[in-house]
């Protein structure tokens, strides 16, 4: 039996983007198992957060995520729509949140198959690789079909199941912190946490001492 490892991630983090298509990589190269996780946004979980942050915070964010991107020749572009409805200018977290519990909990409920790994990286390409309107129409529905699940099913299980939901996304987030860290990605591989899209090369090298092998 192969080896077994946690992604917990976010659909409004661009780092965990960044690192999905490498994290599939890896998955499909080597013998590995790799559950990923949803967890809610800080902006969900502390939505003072980005007031609260240093200025300097939200410009070098902004400018680090597309050197990342181009590094590694990934596409990337700014969200239209931001999964989390924020006031730009003030940094203020808006009180309706049309996307993200809806998002999130098809992430969770693609998890429950077994495909969240796959689900989540085809939305996210989406979200971040600059579909414009990518809540609308068939892009969602695309994306669905090609990491094997339908759509329709996903969001009626959101739908009719959000509590039992909510609350495994809340485990996933235990589970995290139970680990050592708190924020996404986050790889966990035999409780050691590799935080950030920077630190998949390290994770694999740790997998690699402990018999990770190419399929």
């Amino acid at each position: 039996m192969g080896l077994q490892a946690d992604v917990f991630w976010s659909f409004r983090s661009p780092y965990s983007y960044l690192a999905t298509r490498r994290y599939r990589a890896l998955a499909e190269q080597y013998d590995l198992t790799i559950n990923l996780r949803p967890v809610y946004p800080l902006a969900v979980r502390e939505p003072d957060f980005f007031e609260r942050s240093h200025p300097n915070w939200l410009r070098y964010t902004f400018t680090d995520m597309f050197r990342v991107a181009q590094f590694h020749g990934i596409p990337f572009g700014p969200p239209r729509p931001d999964p989390i409805v924020q006031d730009v200018r003030t940094r203020k977290i808006a009180d309706e949140q049309p996307y993200i519990f809806r998002l999130t909990r098809l992430g969770q409920a693609a998890a429950r198959r077994g495909k969240s790994l796959a689900f989540c990286d085809e939305v996210s390409r989406l979200i971040w690789g600059g579909a414009e309107n990518w809540h609308e129409g068939d892009h969602l529905a695309g994306a669905a079909t090609r990491a094997g699940l339908d759509l329709a099913e996903l969001d009626a299980e959101a739908i009719s199941d959000a509590d039992a939901l909510d609350t495994e996304i809340a485990a996933n987030q235990a589970s995290l912190e139970a680990s050592g860290h708190w924020g996404v990605p986050t790889l966990v591989f035999d409780g050691e946490p590799f935080f950030g899209q920077d630190r998949i090369d390290m994770a694999v090298w740790r997998m690699q001492q402990k018999g990770l092998v190419a399929r």
